[in-house]
């Protein structure tokens, strides 16, 4: 993650210690039993040496407040509150390298531990989570609604303003590029590629099933709206599809 991004967070969430009210015991402990009952929690912790190797290897660790060490002390020793806290802020600044759990010696995953609190934290929609996930809602627009995660067209400084000084050269003529390959569903800068709209409707599908949806509602109602009746639409046109392919 940028420091630009991380930047933003913290100015929308301020301090997690002194802007939040206190919260709940319950909640926290609530919170803390969605990590723990995961199928990965007991794979991914098994205890701490408290060595540091984690830590001295991570990249995120030298640009940013954040330890992988502190992470599996604070679900080690079941420090609700630090791990309230860490979820505000902290667990947003892994980079999911797997350094870390490539390097420990008792076989724990940090990484793997900060993803399930950050699926804990959209779980519960906290603002941390929102304000995270918020710059990639194009992205889960476009990938839902055509199959592709990006596109040509979105590849521009508007929309990759943490790419840096690089995201300036992107200024090709895409329309004209496009149109040089020979593969007629790559000539448009709309999308990378076509999916079939069977592909498409059994994307929709897993995503509903197994609950990334229901993620989505919780941070964000519009997009998933959006989604909700674009798929819908599409469910329709593929039963047309389906209607026209049995009466001929």
């Amino acid at each position: 993650m940028s420091h630009s991004t991380t930047s933003r967070i913290q100015e929308h969430i301020g301090d997690p210690v002194s802007d939040a009210p206190p919260v709940e015991r319950e909640k926290l402990e609530e919170i803390f039993q969605d990590i723990q009952a995961d199928l990965r929690f007991d794979h991914e912790l098994n205890g701490c040496l408290n060595c540091g190797i984690c830590t001295a290897t991570c990249p995120a660790a030298h640009y940013y407040d954040f330890s992988p060490r502190e992470i599996v002390q604070l679900l080690w020793t079941e420090n609700l509150e630090g791990i309230h806290d860490a979820m505000q802020e902290k667990i947003w600044s892994c980079a999911q390298c797997y350094t870390c759990a490539a390097r420990c010696p008792f076989g724990n995953s940090p990484g793997g531990l900060v993803m399930l609190m950050r699926e804990t934290a959209i779980k519960h929609g906290m603002e941390s989570a929102k304000s995270v996930l918020r710059p990639f809602s194009r992205v889960m627009l476009k990938l839902i609604s055509t199959g592709n995660q990006l596109s040509p067209d979105m590849i521009n400084p508007e929309g990759f303003a943490d790419w840096g000084p690089n995201i300036a050269k992107v200024d090709a003529p895409l329309t004209t590029l496009r149109k040089a390959i020979p593969m007629p569903t790559l000539h448009t800068t709309k999308t990378a590629w076509e999916v079939n709209l069977k592909t498409s409707i059994e994307l929709y599908t897993i995503w509903e099933e197994t609950g990334v949806l229901d993620s989505l509602e919780t941070i964000d109602e519009n997009l998933y709206d959006v989604i909700c009746d674009i798929m819908d639409e599409k469910r329709d046109d593929y039963e047309d599809f389906l209607d026209e392919l049995e009466d001929d």
